[in-house]
Protein backbone atom coordinates (compact mmCIF):
# COMPACT_ATOMS: atom_id res chain seq x y z
CA UNK A 1 0.00 0.00 0.00
CA UNK A 2 2.99 2.18 0.89
CA UNK A 3 3.99 2.01 -3.31
CA UNK A 4 -0.13 2.58 -4.11
CA UNK A 5 0.00 6.02 -1.82
CA UNK A 6 3.82 6.95 -3.58
CA UNK A 7 1.75 7.26 -7.06
CA UNK A 8 -1.39 8.57 -5.91
CA UNK A 9 -1.04 12.51 -5.72
CA UNK A 10 -0.25 12.08 -8.72
CA UNK A 11 -3.54 10.30 -10.39
CA UNK A 12 -5.45 12.60 -7.83
CA UNK A 13 -3.68 15.79 -9.67
CA UNK A 14 -5.13 14.65 -12.86
CA UNK A 15 -7.84 14.19 -11.36
CA UNK A 16 -8.70 17.82 -10.02
CA UNK A 17 -7.90 18.80 -13.61
CA UNK A 18 -9.90 16.54 -15.21
CA UNK A 19 -12.94 17.44 -12.62
CA UNK A 20 -13.09 21.45 -14.22
CA UNK A 21 -14.31 19.52 -17.48
CA UNK A 22 -18.21 19.10 -17.46
CA UNK A 23 -20.31 21.76 -15.52
CA UNK A 24 -22.65 20.80 -13.49
CA UNK A 25 -22.23 17.13 -14.24
CA UNK A 26 -19.45 16.43 -11.68
CA UNK A 27 -21.01 18.85 -9.11
CA UNK A 28 -24.61 16.57 -9.19
CA UNK A 29 -22.45 13.75 -7.69
CA UNK A 30 -21.31 12.43 -4.60
CA UNK A 31 -17.36 13.54 -4.03
CA UNK A 32 -14.46 11.02 -4.15
CA UNK A 33 -13.31 9.63 -1.16
CA UNK A 34 -9.54 10.99 -0.03
CA UNK A 35 -7.35 8.35 0.38
CA UNK A 36 -6.48 6.56 2.89
CA UNK A 37 -9.06 7.56 5.66
CA UNK A 38 -12.25 8.29 3.80
CA UNK A 39 -11.90 4.47 2.17
CA UNK A 40 -14.72 2.75 3.95
CA UNK A 41 -14.07 -0.03 5.92
CA UNK A 42 -16.77 -1.90 5.42
CA UNK A 43 -17.47 -2.26 1.49
CA UNK A 44 -21.15 -2.17 0.19
CA UNK A 45 -22.62 -5.40 -0.78
CA UNK A 46 -21.48 -6.79 -4.02
CA UNK A 47 -23.06 -6.36 -7.48
CA UNK A 48 -23.29 -9.47 -9.75
CA UNK A 49 -23.17 -7.54 -13.28
CA UNK A 50 -21.02 -9.43 -16.00
CA UNK A 51 -20.02 -6.91 -18.54
CA UNK A 52 -18.31 -8.61 -21.77
CA UNK A 53 -17.26 -7.19 -24.69
CA UNK A 54 -17.04 -8.64 -27.90
CA UNK A 55 -14.72 -8.19 -30.30
CA UNK A 56 -15.79 -7.81 -34.25
CA UNK A 57 -13.50 -10.48 -35.34
CA UNK A 58 -15.44 -12.98 -33.07
CA UNK A 59 -18.91 -12.12 -34.72
CA UNK A 60 -19.54 -15.01 -36.56
CA UNK A 61 -21.85 -17.13 -37.80
CA UNK A 62 -22.52 -18.65 -33.88
CA UNK A 63 -21.41 -16.06 -32.13
CA UNK A 64 -25.18 -15.10 -31.18
CA UNK A 65 -26.06 -18.32 -30.00
CA UNK A 66 -23.11 -18.18 -27.97
CA UNK A 67 -24.14 -15.81 -26.62
CA UNK A 68 -27.83 -16.29 -25.82
CA UNK A 69 -26.46 -19.04 -23.46
CA UNK A 70 -24.30 -16.67 -21.81
CA UNK A 71 -25.78 -14.75 -18.81
CA UNK A 72 -24.00 -11.76 -19.52
CA UNK A 73 -26.16 -8.38 -17.99
CA UNK A 74 -24.42 -6.18 -20.57
CA UNK A 75 -22.71 -7.45 -23.52
CA UNK A 76 -20.01 -4.49 -25.37
CA UNK A 77 -19.70 -4.68 -29.49
CA UNK A 78 -16.27 -3.97 -30.19
CA UNK A 79 -15.94 -1.64 -31.83
CA UNK A 80 -16.36 1.48 -34.14
CA UNK A 81 -13.83 4.46 -34.60
CA UNK A 82 -14.49 8.01 -36.11
CA UNK A 83 -12.19 9.25 -38.85
CA UNK A 84 -10.46 12.72 -38.84
CA UNK A 85 -13.75 14.85 -39.53
CA UNK A 86 -15.30 12.92 -36.81
CA UNK A 87 -17.49 10.68 -38.55
CA UNK A 88 -17.53 6.88 -37.88
CA UNK A 89 -15.20 4.92 -39.91
CA UNK A 90 -17.93 2.84 -41.93
CA UNK A 91 -15.55 1.31 -44.06
CA UNK A 92 -13.93 -0.53 -41.01
CA UNK A 93 -14.15 -4.27 -40.05
CA UNK A 94 -15.79 -3.13 -36.90
CA UNK A 95 -18.27 -1.00 -37.89
CA UNK A 96 -19.23 -3.47 -40.78
CA UNK A 97 -19.57 -6.55 -38.16
CA UNK A 98 -21.94 -4.43 -35.48
CA UNK A 99 -23.66 -2.65 -38.03
CA UNK A 100 -24.39 -6.01 -40.19
CA UNK A 101 -27.27 -8.85 -39.57
CA UNK A 102 -25.29 -10.68 -36.96
CA UNK A 103 -24.63 -7.35 -34.78
CA UNK A 104 -28.43 -6.40 -35.21
CA UNK A 105 -29.21 -10.05 -34.19
CA UNK A 106 -26.79 -10.12 -31.04
CA UNK A 107 -28.73 -6.71 -30.04
CA UNK A 108 -32.48 -8.43 -30.84
CA UNK A 109 -31.97 -11.30 -28.81
CA UNK A 110 -30.36 -9.34 -25.97
CA UNK A 111 -33.37 -6.98 -25.55
CA UNK A 112 -35.50 -10.42 -25.56
CA UNK A 113 -33.61 -11.90 -22.62
CA UNK A 114 -34.08 -8.71 -21.06
CA UNK A 115 -30.11 -7.90 -21.07
CA UNK A 116 -28.37 -4.75 -22.19
CA UNK A 117 -26.09 -3.98 -25.66
CA UNK A 118 -23.44 -1.07 -25.79
CA UNK A 119 -21.62 -0.37 -28.47
CA UNK A 120 -17.82 0.40 -27.57
CA UNK A 121 -16.36 3.64 -29.33
CA UNK A 122 -12.21 3.43 -29.50
CA UNK A 123 -9.54 5.66 -30.07
CA UNK A 124 -5.92 4.85 -29.99
CA UNK A 125 -2.94 6.43 -30.35
CA UNK A 126 -1.66 9.25 -29.17
CA UNK A 127 -1.43 11.78 -32.05
CA UNK A 128 -5.38 10.78 -32.56
CA UNK A 129 -6.01 11.56 -29.38
CA UNK A 130 -3.91 14.74 -29.48
CA UNK A 131 -6.19 16.16 -32.66
CA UNK A 132 -9.22 14.60 -30.72
CA UNK A 133 -8.87 16.20 -27.46
CA UNK A 134 -7.31 19.54 -28.80
CA UNK A 135 -10.77 20.26 -31.27
CA UNK A 136 -13.73 20.72 -29.18
CA UNK A 137 -15.41 21.12 -32.99
CA UNK A 138 -14.38 17.69 -33.60
CA UNK A 139 -15.21 16.08 -30.74
CA UNK A 140 -18.88 17.42 -31.15
CA UNK A 141 -19.07 15.72 -34.54
CA UNK A 142 -17.55 12.71 -32.75
CA UNK A 143 -20.64 12.74 -30.30
CA UNK A 144 -22.99 13.54 -32.92
CA UNK A 145 -21.79 10.12 -34.97
CA UNK A 146 -22.00 8.13 -32.07
CA UNK A 147 -26.23 9.28 -30.96
CA UNK A 148 -27.19 8.73 -34.62
CA UNK A 149 -25.54 5.48 -34.15
CA UNK A 150 -27.10 4.34 -30.80
CA UNK A 151 -30.32 5.13 -32.90
CA UNK A 152 -29.50 3.08 -35.66
CA UNK A 153 -28.79 0.12 -33.59
CA UNK A 154 -31.13 0.78 -31.08
CA UNK A 155 -28.51 -0.17 -28.08
CA UNK A 156 -28.52 0.72 -25.00
CA UNK A 157 -25.45 2.60 -24.15
CA UNK A 158 -21.58 3.10 -25.11
CA UNK A 159 -18.11 1.97 -23.79
CA UNK A 160 -15.51 4.23 -24.44
CA UNK A 161 -12.10 3.14 -24.55
CA UNK A 162 -9.39 5.90 -25.33
CA UNK A 163 -5.67 4.23 -25.16
CA UNK A 164 -2.22 6.65 -25.84
CA UNK A 165 -3.50 9.48 -24.57
CA UNK A 166 -0.95 12.49 -23.03
CA UNK A 167 -1.82 13.57 -19.43
CA UNK A 168 -2.29 16.73 -20.17
CA UNK A 169 -5.51 15.77 -22.65
CA UNK A 170 -7.15 14.28 -19.45
CA UNK A 171 -8.97 17.49 -18.48
CA UNK A 172 -10.73 17.59 -22.09
CA UNK A 173 -11.46 13.69 -21.95
CA UNK A 174 -12.95 14.35 -18.74
CA UNK A 175 -15.19 17.05 -20.29
CA UNK A 176 -15.74 14.82 -23.59
CA UNK A 177 -17.18 12.23 -21.63
CA UNK A 178 -19.37 14.19 -19.51
CA UNK A 179 -20.90 15.85 -22.73
CA UNK A 180 -21.28 12.26 -24.49
CA UNK A 181 -23.15 11.54 -21.82
CA UNK A 182 -25.54 14.36 -21.72
CA UNK A 183 -26.07 14.29 -25.45
CA UNK A 184 -26.81 10.14 -25.21
CA UNK A 185 -29.16 10.71 -22.53
CA UNK A 186 -30.91 13.49 -24.27
CA UNK A 187 -31.90 11.68 -27.18
CA UNK A 188 -32.29 8.11 -24.84
CA UNK A 189 -32.81 9.13 -20.94
CA UNK A 190 -32.42 5.39 -20.14
CA UNK A 191 -28.83 5.14 -21.63
CA UNK A 192 -25.53 4.42 -19.92
CA UNK A 193 -21.87 5.76 -20.63
CA UNK A 194 -19.01 2.81 -19.54
CA UNK A 195 -15.05 3.89 -19.65
CA UNK A 196 -12.77 1.14 -19.40
CA UNK A 197 -9.37 2.53 -17.92
CA UNK A 198 -5.88 0.55 -17.52
CA UNK A 199 -4.67 -1.20 -14.30
CA UNK A 200 -2.01 1.57 -13.89
CA UNK A 201 -1.74 4.81 -12.79
CA UNK A 202 -3.08 6.67 -15.61
CA UNK A 203 -5.66 4.32 -15.82
CA UNK A 204 -7.16 5.10 -12.35
CA UNK A 205 -6.40 9.04 -13.32
CA UNK A 206 -8.76 8.31 -16.65
CA UNK A 207 -11.44 6.54 -14.32
CA UNK A 208 -11.00 9.32 -12.23
CA UNK A 209 -11.79 11.90 -14.58
CA UNK A 210 -14.63 9.72 -16.05
CA UNK A 211 -16.03 9.42 -12.79
CA UNK A 212 -16.37 12.96 -12.36
CA UNK A 213 -17.78 13.65 -15.36
CA UNK A 214 -20.56 10.79 -14.57
CA UNK A 215 -19.56 7.46 -16.32
CA UNK A 216 -22.12 5.11 -15.01
CA UNK A 217 -19.65 2.25 -14.73
CA UNK A 218 -15.95 2.26 -15.31
CA UNK A 219 -14.17 -1.42 -16.37
CA UNK A 220 -10.92 -2.02 -14.86
CA UNK A 221 -8.93 -3.77 -17.21
CA UNK A 222 -7.13 -5.90 -15.08
CA UNK A 223 -5.30 -7.70 -17.45
CA UNK A 224 -2.02 -7.58 -19.99
CA UNK A 225 0.16 -7.31 -16.58
CA UNK A 226 2.12 -9.68 -19.03
CA UNK A 227 2.41 -8.95 -23.02
CA UNK A 228 4.39 -10.12 -25.57
CA UNK A 229 8.10 -8.87 -24.41
CA UNK A 230 7.44 -9.63 -20.96
CA UNK A 231 8.90 -13.41 -19.30
CA UNK A 232 6.06 -15.96 -19.19
CA UNK A 233 3.09 -15.88 -16.62
CA UNK A 234 -0.06 -14.59 -15.92
CA UNK A 235 -1.75 -11.89 -17.83
CA UNK A 236 -4.06 -11.37 -14.94
CA UNK A 237 -1.69 -12.27 -11.31
CA UNK A 238 -3.37 -11.73 -7.86
CA UNK A 239 0.22 -11.95 -7.05
CA UNK A 240 3.41 -12.35 -9.52
CA UNK A 241 6.02 -15.03 -9.38
CA UNK A 242 8.35 -12.66 -9.93
CA UNK A 243 8.05 -10.56 -6.89
CA UNK A 244 7.20 -7.12 -8.92
CA UNK A 245 4.71 -5.18 -7.65
CA UNK A 246 1.70 -5.03 -10.60
CA UNK A 247 -1.07 -7.57 -10.37
CA UNK A 248 -4.97 -7.57 -9.99
CA UNK A 249 -4.51 -6.37 -6.18
CA UNK A 250 -2.13 -3.50 -6.27
CA UNK A 251 -4.60 -2.11 -9.28
CA UNK A 252 -7.75 -2.71 -7.11
CA UNK A 253 -5.58 -0.84 -4.29
CA UNK A 254 -4.68 1.82 -6.56
CA UNK A 255 -8.62 2.59 -7.95
CA UNK A 256 -10.05 2.53 -4.48
CA UNK A 257 -7.07 4.69 -2.74
CA UNK A 258 -8.29 7.23 -5.46
CA UNK A 259 -11.61 6.85 -4.45
CA UNK A 260 -12.80 5.49 -7.53
CA UNK A 261 -16.48 4.07 -6.22
CA UNK A 262 -16.67 0.04 -5.87
CA UNK A 263 -20.51 0.20 -6.59
CA UNK A 264 -19.62 1.98 -10.25
CA UNK A 265 -16.49 -0.53 -10.79
CA UNK A 266 -16.52 -3.71 -12.81
CA UNK A 267 -13.35 -5.96 -12.56
CA UNK A 268 -12.40 -6.88 -15.92
CA UNK A 269 -10.75 -10.18 -16.93
CA UNK A 270 -8.86 -12.22 -19.35
CA UNK A 271 -10.32 -15.26 -21.03
CA UNK A 272 -7.64 -15.85 -23.25
CA UNK A 273 -4.09 -16.45 -22.09
CA UNK A 274 -0.29 -16.15 -23.42
CA UNK A 275 2.39 -18.20 -24.84
CA UNK A 276 5.39 -17.88 -25.34
CA UNK A 277 8.24 -20.39 -26.61
CA UNK A 278 10.67 -21.89 -24.13
CA UNK A 279 13.37 -24.51 -24.12
CA UNK A 280 12.22 -27.02 -21.23
CA UNK A 281 8.37 -27.47 -19.78
CA UNK A 282 8.64 -26.40 -16.45
CA UNK A 283 6.81 -23.26 -14.99
CA UNK A 284 8.18 -20.62 -14.76
CA UNK A 285 10.79 -21.38 -17.56
CA UNK A 286 12.57 -18.17 -18.88
CA UNK A 287 10.56 -17.36 -22.53
CA UNK A 288 13.28 -17.90 -25.21
CA UNK A 289 11.25 -15.52 -28.04
CA UNK A 290 8.25 -13.28 -28.21
CA UNK A 291 5.33 -14.53 -26.83
CA UNK A 292 1.78 -14.28 -28.42
CA UNK A 293 -1.89 -14.39 -27.64
CA UNK A 294 -3.35 -17.80 -26.60
CA UNK A 295 -7.22 -17.79 -27.20
CA UNK A 296 -8.99 -21.00 -25.57
CA UNK A 297 -11.59 -21.70 -28.70
CA UNK A 298 -9.12 -21.82 -31.28
CA UNK A 299 -7.23 -24.18 -28.92
CA UNK A 300 -10.13 -27.04 -28.47
CA UNK A 301 -8.25 -30.00 -29.72
CA UNK A 302 -4.60 -29.04 -27.41
CA UNK A 303 -7.50 -28.76 -24.56
CA UNK A 304 -9.16 -32.04 -25.16
CA UNK A 305 -6.13 -34.10 -25.70
CA UNK A 306 -6.04 -36.65 -23.31
CA UNK A 307 -1.88 -36.68 -23.69
CA UNK A 308 -1.94 -33.02 -22.68
CA UNK A 309 -2.62 -32.07 -19.15
CA UNK A 310 -2.31 -28.59 -17.42
CA UNK A 311 -0.99 -27.93 -13.98
CA UNK A 312 -2.17 -24.31 -11.60
CA UNK A 313 0.12 -22.38 -10.40
CA UNK A 314 -0.91 -20.76 -6.85
CA UNK A 315 0.90 -18.37 -6.67
CA UNK A 316 -0.35 -16.09 -9.59
CA UNK A 317 -3.51 -18.14 -9.68
CA UNK A 318 -3.18 -19.25 -13.43
CA UNK A 319 -3.41 -22.12 -15.32
CA UNK A 320 -0.36 -23.42 -17.05
CA UNK A 321 0.11 -25.89 -20.28
CA UNK A 322 3.49 -27.30 -21.75
CA UNK A 323 3.12 -27.93 -25.49
CA UNK A 324 5.65 -29.73 -27.21
CA UNK A 325 7.00 -27.71 -30.36
CA UNK A 326 9.76 -29.11 -31.69
CA UNK A 327 12.59 -30.25 -29.85
CA UNK A 328 11.46 -26.46 -27.38
CA UNK A 329 8.29 -25.90 -25.65
CA UNK A 330 5.59 -23.30 -25.73
CA UNK A 331 4.36 -22.42 -22.52
CA UNK A 332 1.12 -21.51 -22.43
CA UNK A 333 -0.38 -19.68 -19.25
CA UNK A 334 -4.17 -19.10 -19.65
CA UNK A 335 -7.10 -18.37 -17.15
CA UNK A 336 -9.64 -21.14 -16.55
CA UNK A 337 -12.73 -20.89 -14.22
CA UNK A 338 -10.91 -22.58 -11.57
CA UNK A 339 -8.31 -19.39 -11.94
CA UNK A 340 -11.41 -16.55 -12.47
CA UNK A 341 -13.11 -17.78 -9.20
CA UNK A 342 -10.84 -15.96 -6.65
CA UNK A 343 -10.39 -13.38 -9.12
CA UNK A 344 -14.54 -12.84 -9.26
CA UNK A 345 -13.77 -13.69 -5.46
CA UNK A 346 -12.18 -10.29 -4.97
CA UNK A 347 -14.88 -8.37 -6.73
CA UNK A 348 -17.39 -9.66 -4.26
CA UNK A 349 -14.71 -8.98 -1.27
CA UNK A 350 -14.43 -5.03 -2.39
CA UNK A 351 -18.09 -5.04 -2.99
CA UNK A 352 -17.49 -4.13 -6.65
CA UNK A 353 -20.84 -3.34 -9.41
CA UNK A 354 -19.66 -6.79 -10.85
CA UNK A 355 -17.08 -8.01 -13.20
CA UNK A 356 -16.55 -8.42 -16.83
CA UNK A 357 -14.56 -9.93 -19.47
CA UNK A 358 -12.00 -9.62 -22.34
CA UNK A 359 -13.63 -11.02 -24.78
CA UNK A 360 -16.89 -13.21 -25.01
CA UNK A 361 -16.57 -15.54 -27.81
CA UNK A 362 -12.87 -16.71 -26.53
CA UNK A 363 -14.48 -19.12 -24.37
CA UNK A 364 -16.76 -21.23 -26.57
CA UNK A 365 -16.72 -24.61 -26.87
CA UNK A 366 -16.25 -24.76 -23.07
CA UNK A 367 -19.07 -24.79 -21.31
CA UNK A 368 -17.35 -24.05 -17.92
CA UNK A 369 -16.90 -20.69 -18.57
CA UNK A 370 -20.86 -20.33 -19.44
CA UNK A 371 -21.45 -22.22 -15.83
CA UNK A 372 -19.01 -19.75 -13.97
CA UNK A 373 -20.45 -16.77 -15.47
CA UNK A 374 -23.72 -18.02 -14.20
CA UNK A 375 -22.51 -18.37 -10.70
CA UNK A 376 -21.57 -15.15 -10.41
CA UNK A 377 -24.46 -13.96 -11.98
CA UNK A 378 -26.78 -15.62 -10.01
CA UNK A 379 -24.60 -14.69 -6.67
CA UNK A 380 -23.37 -17.85 -5.89
CA UNK A 381 -20.03 -17.41 -3.96
CA UNK A 382 -16.98 -18.07 -5.79
CA UNK A 383 -15.27 -19.56 -2.92
CA UNK A 384 -18.17 -22.16 -1.66
CA UNK A 385 -22.06 -23.65 -2.38
CA UNK A 386 -23.57 -20.61 -0.59
CA UNK A 387 -25.35 -17.81 -2.02
CA UNK A 388 -23.59 -14.34 -1.03
CA UNK A 389 -26.26 -11.78 0.31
Amino acid sequence: MVAVAAILGGVLLLALLGSRGPVGLGDAMPPLASPPDAIAATPPIPGHEVYGFVPYWEIDDTIAAHLRATNATTVALFSVTHTRTGELAMTLSGYRAISGPIGRQIVADAHRLGRRVDVTWTSFGQAKNDALFGSETLQERVIASLVALRADLEVDGIAVDVEEIDPTDIPAYGAFVGRLQAAFRAAYPASTVTVAAGAGPQGAALAVAATLAGADRIFLMGYDYRTASSEPGASAPLTRRDGLERSLGWSVDLYAAAGIPAERTLLGLPLYGMAWPTAVADLGSPGTGRGDIWVPRRNLAILRDPAVTSSYDPIEDVAFLAVRNGQAWQAVYYDTPRSLRPKLALANELGLAGAGFWALGYERGLPDYTELIADFRAGRSMTDATVIP
